[in-house]
């Protein structure tokens, strides 16, 4: 079916608010039962302590660090398409953009939960926050945590008025396609929209503000996680290539969730008129220019662990390519260097079962990534002595699995009860109206 007008938008987009189908209550299921899982996992751990867990010494690090980052990085991409695509004017960003959005705000979400986990006593999770208190005690803000509460909840903050703002006229789309409680709760999100002129033009400049706003936090929220990192001595963390390492895999990673949920999406609902197969083979081909990028930087690592001189920087780099570890450290490389290069060949990249799978791949290498950075350099120290072996065990899991079930289950229920592709920009991409129907163009003089 071909988009003719105005009306077969709204009719089309908002299809998935009121007709979802089977497959969807099916996944909705799926999710809750990963989040009762995730559950019970926290709940034995808070009972018993964080000795349940595979953490002990040296690897005081595991699972639930590698995770933060993770989810960290997934949030990205969404400010990527949103914002910077915006800025340059791409408009093959449109049917994507909402996706990538919702992905960043819930995928903060879901890195939350993991530094309260890894606490232990997360009853005292608020004395990360500078609060007046009568022990006259502050957070010691040299600390790279501290960085992280502060960078990761301002992104989280941007994150949500950039997402809002875009929201708000196809809120009011709702509100007038609905009636009752439902109509009220729209209307009341849509802040008495009319689509006046005036009103217009306050949304252009908002947008666009919150666009440039976005767009520096983009390289700036990731490059501070890095420093948790780079500003310690161990081997392996200390490089000055951690910043622009840690942001480039956070876009390859994001771009990849981005397919991951908008392939599922354009197929359960139909929406294969609004989100043409040429978006995903733009979303393709950033995600070779990411992984080349990766690529490089892997390389880089290797030759300035030769090139150092420093014993412990290369034996770490060894340990991690031909040690216990090794596993792990080839599938990163493998999945995020090598199988990105397939979407050179065009059949590949406008396959959609093709995009799915390497999608579902970068994101596989990705987590393996963080897991051998952090890790790979916290298991192999300076001393021999300290040396050990880290792997996670059943309640480290479940609590993964219940983060990604979050994740999921947040997106399902946005799908379910907001626009998943913006209503306002589709329609402007379109040719005007006129009194008599849609203006066609007339063909030019010689």
């Amino acid at each position: 079916m071909r988009i003719q007008d105005y009306a077969t938008v709204d009719r089309e987009v908002l299809k998935a608010l009121f007709k979802p189908g089977r497959v969807y209550y099916l996944l909705l299921g799926l999710c809750i039962a990963g989040i009762l899982l995730g559950t019970v996992c926290e709940i034995y751990q808070f009972s018993a302590g964080m000795g349940v867990t595979g953490l002990m010494h040296p690897v005081m690090w595991g699972i639930y660090l590698i995770s933060f980052v993770f989810w960290i990085g997934i949030a990205h991409s969404g400010t990527l398409i949103s914002a910077i695509l915006y800025l340059f004017r791409a408009r093959w960003r449109t049917s994507v953009a909402r996706s990538a959005e919702a992905m960043t705000v819930f995928a903060l979400m879901a890195a939350g939960i993991f530094p309260v986990v890894h606490l232990g006593r997360v009853w005292i999770f608020y004395w990360l926050i500078p609060y007046p208190n009568p022990m006259n005690v502050w957070p010691n803000f040299q600390s790279p945590l501290m960085f992280d509460f502060v960078a990761v909840n301002t992104y989280l903050a941007a994150s949500c008025l950039f997402w809002f703002t875009g929201l708000v006229p196809d809120l009011a789309v709702v509100r007038d396609r609905t009636a009752g409680i439902r109509r009220r709760i729209y209307g009341f999100l849509s802040l008495g929209w009319t689509g006046s002129h005036r009103q217009w033009r306050h949304y252009g400049w908002s947008y666009l503000l919150l666009a440039g706003l976005a767009t520096p936090l983009v390289i700036s929220v990731h490059s501070i996680v890095s420093w948790d990192f780079a500003l310690a001595v161990i081997p392996g963390y200390h490089s000055t290539i951690f910043a622009p390492y840690f942001v480039a895999g956070a876009i390859l990673s994001g771009l990849s969730m981005v397919l991951v949920l908008v392939i599922p999406v354009r197929r359960i609902f139909g929406f294969e008129d609004l989100i043409p197969l040429e978006t995903l083979e733009s979303i393709a081909k950033m995600i070779i220019f990411m992984s080349l990028i990766i690529g490089y930087s892997y390389l880089v690592e290797s030759f300035m662990a030769w090139y150092s001189g420093n014993i412990f920087e290369r034996d770490t780099y060894l340990w991690r390519a031909i040690g216990h570890y090794a596993p792990q450290f080839w599938i990163m490389v493998f999945f995020n260097a090598v199988v990105p290069l397939a979407f050179f060949i065009k059949r590949v990249r406008t396959n959609l079962t093709c995009l799915f799978i390497i999608a579902l791949l970068v994101n596989i290498g990705m987590w393996y990534e963080r897991f051998v950075i952090i890790v790979g350099s916290i298991a192999h120290d300076f001393i021999p002595y300290a040396w050990g072996i880290y792997s996670p065990n059943w309640v480290e899991l479940g609590l993964m699995v219940g983060s990604f079930s979050i994740f999921f289950l947040l997106f399902l229920l946005f799908v379910k009860f907001a626009p998943v592709i913006s209503i306002a920009e589709v329609k402007e991409g379109m040719k005007p109206p006129t009194r008599n129907g849609y203006r066609e163009e007339k063909p030019k003089r010689n």
